[in-house]
C-alpha cells in the first residue's frame, strides 16, 4: 500500500469490520463497541491509518480550514502576521491554507479558485497589495472575508475589516520627528501605493505642512529593503534632508542601514529615521528603529474572532490603535 493513501476500507478489511464502524470509531460521540473499536485502533495503527479531514468537511457546516492570501510575505511585519495567526488558528483547532500571490496576480481568479475547492470556512487577506478581483470573487462564492488594512470594496457581502488607524500613525511620525528638530524631511512610500500606506504618507505630509516644514516623496519601486537602499542613494547623498518616515519598517531600515553603511551618515545625528508596523526586526540590536507601532497582538485576536465567530454574523469594522516606539533612531527632542 506504500503507493496509496490508506483508506477507511483498508482499515475494515484489517479489523473484520465495516466500513461504518470504522467511521464510528474515529467520529467523536459516535456508538462502538468497546471491542470492535480496540480492533479498529489496532489495525489503524498497524496500517498507519489516519482520517481524512478533508473528507469529513463534505458533512459539517462549516470547514475546520482557514485560508491565508497574501502578495508579500517576506516583509518582516506580514511573515510575523502569518507566524502569530497560525499559532493561534493551531490552538484553536483549525488549520492554515496558505495562498502566496507573489508573482501570479495575474493569474489570481484561478489561484483563488483553488483554494476555494477545499470549502475554506474564511478567508484571510493580509496586509499588502491583493487585488480587488480576488475579493469580489471570494464574495461571490459565499465564503466570508476578512480583509486586514485593505479599503472595503462595494457590495461585497459578509465582511470583517481590521486596520491599523494608519493615519494617527502617520501623524505621530510627523510630530516626533518634528519635536527632534527636523526641518527638511522625506517620506518614502514605494510605487505600490496601498490605501494605508497611502494613509500614512499623506497624514504625514498634512502634519508637516501644518508646521511650515516641507516634504519630498519618494515613491518609487516595491515594498521592499532594496526601496530603502535606493530611497537612501536619493535622498541622502547630498546634504539637506535630516528626517526621513518610511511607511514601512523595512523601506525604513532600508534607508536607516544604508545612510551608516554606505553613505557615511550617523543615525540619529546627522538623519533621524523612523518606520511603521514594529516588526520584530526593528529591535535587533543592530537596528534599534524607532517606529510606529501597529499591535500584532491586537491584530490576531481581532482576526482569530472575526474567523471563530458565527457565520451568520453582520460585518464588522476594527480599528488597531497604533503607539510611538522610541529606540534611538531619531533625535531627542530638540537635539537636530
Amino acid at each position: 500500500m506504500a503507493d496509496k493513501f490508506v483508506s477507511a476500507s483498508d482499515v475494515a478489511r484489517r479489523a473484520g469490520v465495516s466500513r461504518s464502524a470504522v467511521s464510528r470509531t474515529f467520529t467523536e460521540g459516535a456508538s462502538v463497541a468497546p471491542k470492535t473499536r480496540a480492533r479498529v485502533m489496532k489495525a489503524a495503527e498497524e496500517l498507519g491509518y489516519r482520517v481524512n479531514l478533508l473528507a469529513r468537511t463534505l458533512h459539517k457546516p462549516r470547514s475546520d480550514l482557514v485560508g491565508l492570501v497574501g502578495a508579500n510575505l517576506s516583509n518582516p511585519y506580514i511573515s510575523a502576521q502569518v507566524d502569530a495567526l497560525t499559532a493561534a488558528l493551531h490552538g484553536n483547532g483549525l488549520q492554515c491554507m496558505l495562498l502566496n500571490l507573489a508573482g501570479a496576480e495575474e493569474d489570481v481568479e484561478n489561484a483563488l479558485a483553488k483554494l476555494l475547492e477545499y470549502r475554506v470556512r474564511t478567508v484571510v487577506l493580509l496586509s499588502g497589495a491583493v487585488p480587488d478581483t480576488l475579493v469580489r470573487l471570494a464574495a461571490a462564492n459565499g465564503t466570508r472575508l476578512v480583509l486586514i488594512n485593505r479599503p472595503l470594496p462595494d457590495n461585497i457581502g459578509r465582511v470583517d475589516q481590521i486596520e491599523a488607524d494608519s493615519a494617527a500613525g502617520g501623524a505621530l511620525a510627523a510630530e516626533r520627528l518634528i519635536a527632534a528638530g527636523c526641518r527638511n524631511v522625506a517620506v518614502v512610500l514605494s510605487a505600490s501605493r496601498t490605501s494605508a500606506k497611502l494613509a500614512r504618507a499623506e497624514a504625514f505630509i498634512r502634519v508637516m505642512a501644518e508646521n511650515g516644514i516641507p516634504v519630498t516623496e519618494w515613491s518609487q519601486g516595491r515594498n521592499t529593503y532594496e526601496t530603502g537602499i535606493e530611497a537612501a542613494h536619493g535622498l541622502l547623498s547630498a546634504p539637506g534632508i535630516d528626517g526621513v518616515f518610511g511607511v514601512t519598517d523595512e523601506i525604513a531600515l532600508g534607508v536607516m542601514n544604508t545612510a551608516r553603511h554606505e553613505l557615511g551618515l550617523c543615525v540619529p545625528d546627522d538623519v533621524s529615521v523612523i518606520g511603521f508596523d514594529d516588526a520584530p526586526i526593528s529591535d535587533w540590536s543592530s537596528h534599534r528603529l524607532t517606529t510606529i507601532r501597529q499591535s500584532l497582538s491586537s491584530l490576531t485576536q481581532a482576526t482569530l474572532k472575526a474567523i471563530t465567530g458565527p457565520a451568520s454574523a453582520p460585518s464588522s469594522h476594527h480599528f488597531i490603535p497604533v503607539s510611538l516606539v522610541e529606540r534611538g533612531s531619531v533625535n531627542k527632542a530638540g537635539t537636530a
